[in-house]
């Protein structure tokens, strides 16, 4: 049965955001009963988790790639201490209260030691050479993720007591449990005796469960958990907090005069969004929510009077119209030409099987009677190795990789005639050779081709021709060079 709850979700840049984080999300004006029927599920504080795993964006190891790479057996420690000074300096940020600060840094040295006990004893292990810790480096990977989303939810937790909440820490990070349940198993154990009309749960957004989570899901495991949690607690509403709103295109690029809220989207559009790697939400998330009736919203934590936009699994926009423009400045096209390949079966799975072993991911594809080619999201490197593989196979076949970038227009329904002879007409108006297109018969998205140099200058003509044009904005009378220098 449907009940009165919301489950909501704070990334990691918003929970950094402290006391925005209050006034906006957590009591934002609420007091009394209005405080409560929320579960908030909470990633760890920005930063946090590339101190402890890896930098998601350029790469540098933390204390997982310190430990992994075993280059100086001092590295891995000195990578732990930063994550306890970072935590602790976090708890001096947040804290006014000197008791709370207290049990705050109390938590964080426990799980940090704890942790840190643990990865001693495999070092000593690995020291003997007899041993191999291959097999161990996963679970180091999940130990690990667990204390960033530990202590930001613990912290909320104790800061929301000391404004006369009752908050409830719900830790789902396993901590001295020694069996392995299905995440869905240990949710409803957690929340079992938890009344949510009079009690607010601040729950970890990474979960100790069967099979791991962040080898299943990678870096997108709270998103999981919180999508798991709506699901089988029966949320009226599920809403993702984070630090911008879900735009028609990145305000960086098209300016924030013109980047509109999309306001009203269905989960179609969200698969595409998450197909491009855009952080709307996993696409594994979406697809409980969608199959279990629940709504998402997308709300922005630093606007708190705005809605945000609403996802749901009907909604079609009244009139045909693209809602957003985005895409990947940075792709690899594998090209995949047999002359013999025609009325032959067996090809595609090949390539399939391949592309599955070096873990690329596929964003898009195309095939004709002789040729097949992926769209991937991958370095070079990655791409060139399955390729090596494929010619090893086919020896004459001609498998070719470049670099690419792809530009999708999106929307819930973009049947508006005209619309691929506008933005062609737009693209090489601003002077953008097109490599290739694909335009699907759902009529939701249309995706463009082109050289990764050209990635912004097609956003900002796509997303001037099919979204400002087609829309009321509130300077209709500024000229067109100001308009682009917005």
């Amino acid at each position: 049965m449907r009940r009165h709850h919301s489950v909501e979700k704070v990334g990691g840049t918003s929970m950094a955001a402290t006391a925005t984080l209050f006034d906006n999300v957590l009591i934002a004006g609420r007091s009394g009963g209005d405080l409560y029927n929320r579960i908030f599920v909470v990633s760890a504080y920005a930063g946090m988790t590339d101190l402890l795993l890896e930098n998601k964006k350029s790469g540098e190891p933390g204390v997982y790639g310190h430990f992994v790479d075993d280059d100086d057996a001092g590295a891995w420690r000195a990578a732990m201490e930063r994550v306890r000074a970072a935590m602790r300096a976090r708890n001096a940020e947040m804290f006014a209260r000197p008791e709370s600060r207290a049990e705050a840094d109390r938590f964080v040295d426990a799980r940090v030691d704890a942790v840190a006990a643990c990865l001693d004893d495999l070092a000593r292990l690995r020291s003997h050479g007899r041993f191999s810790l291959k097999d161990q480096f996963v679970t180091v990977r999940e130990l690990l993720a667990g204390i960033g989303e530990a202590h930001s939810a613990h912290s909320t937790a104790l800061l929301l007591c000391d404004r006369d909440v009752n908050a409830r820490f719900v830790d789902l990070t396993l901590w001295d449990e020694d069996d392995v349940r299905s995440l869905d198993a240990r949710i409803e154990e957690a929340f079992a005796a938890i009344d949510l009309r009079t009690t607010l749960p601040i729950v970890t957004g990474y979960a100790g469960c069967e099979g791991g989570m962040v080898r299943r899901y990678a870096r997108g495991y709270t998103e999981m958990t919180f999508s798991r949690i709506a699901v089988l607690t029966g949320a009226r509403e599920a809403i993702i907090h984070k630090e911008f709103h879900l735009s028609s295109a990145d305000p960086k690029l098209v300016g924030e005069r013109w980047a509109r809220k999309i306001g009203r989207t269905n989960y179609d559009v969200a698969d595409q969004l998450a197909n491009l790697g855009m952080e709307a939400i996993h696409p594994g998330a979406g697809r409980g929510l969608r199959q279990s009736g629940i709504p998402l919203r997308v709300r922005n934590s630093f606007d708190r009077e705005d809605a945000g936009t609403l996802v749901t699994g009907d909604y079609v926009s009244d009139v045909p119209r693209v809602e957003i423009v985005t895409g990947l400045r940075q792709m690899q096209a594998l090209q995949f030409f047999e002359q013999d390949m025609v009325g032959v079966k067996g090809y595609d799975a090949a390539i399939l099987a391949a592309l599955t072993r070096h873990k690329l991911w596929i964003v898009s594809k195309s095939s004709n009677a002789n040729t097949i080619t992926h769209y991937l999201s991958a370095n070079a490197a990655a791409v060139n190795r399955a390729a090596a593989e494929l010619q090893d196979q086919y020896p004459d076949a001609s498998i070719t990789a470049q670099p690419v970038a792809m530009v999708s227009v999106i929307g819930s329904d973009i049947s508006r005639p005209g619309l691929v002879t506008e933005a062609l007409r737009a693209l090489d108006a601003a002077g953008v050779p097109m490599i290739a297109m694909q335009h699907q018969i759902r009529n939701v998205d249309v995706q463009f081709l082109v050289a990764p140099r050209d990635f912004d200058t097609a956003v900002r003509a796509l997303h001037k021709v099919l979204v400002e044009d087609g829309a009321l904005v509130e300077d209709e009378a500024a000229p067109a060079e100001d308009r682009r220098a917005a």
